[in-house]
């Protein structure tokens, strides 16, 4: 069965989503119930690093939530996207659109 991990940190001016496994039409909702909620509060970094499948699903819960950060005033940052991750992104086109970071210390 697919399965996703999320682990949840706090810094100074954001949170961190440590994701890892899948995200697919199976995982995603309980990646989008995060990530929403989180967005709506302070800039978001995801780590995507650990990421093994990221669906059209996942990535339609990284543009809405690109999105509503942008109205709120609050970043989603991708941090360190795995091969699959960064492929799915450029294969859509749109890499543009993403803030891709490779360091918490890159937070603004």
């Amino acid at each position: 069965m697919e399965s996703i991990t999320i682990i949840e940190k706090s810094g100074a001016n954001y949170e961190l989503l440590e994701v890892s496994g899948t995200i697919n039409s199976y995982t995603y909702t309980e990646f989008q119930v995060k990530v929403y909620n989180l967005i709506k509060k302070t800039n978001l970094v995801l780590d995507l690093s650990r990421v093994t499948n990221l669906s059209s699903s996942g990535l339609g819960v990284l543009m809405s939530a690109l999105d509503d950060g942008e109205q709120l005033g609050n970043k989603l940052y991708i941090m360190k996207p795995s091969e699959v991750v960064r492929l799915a992104i450029e294969s859509t086109g749109f890499s543009e659109m993403f803030t891709v970071i490779y360091s918490l210390t890159e937070v603004v």
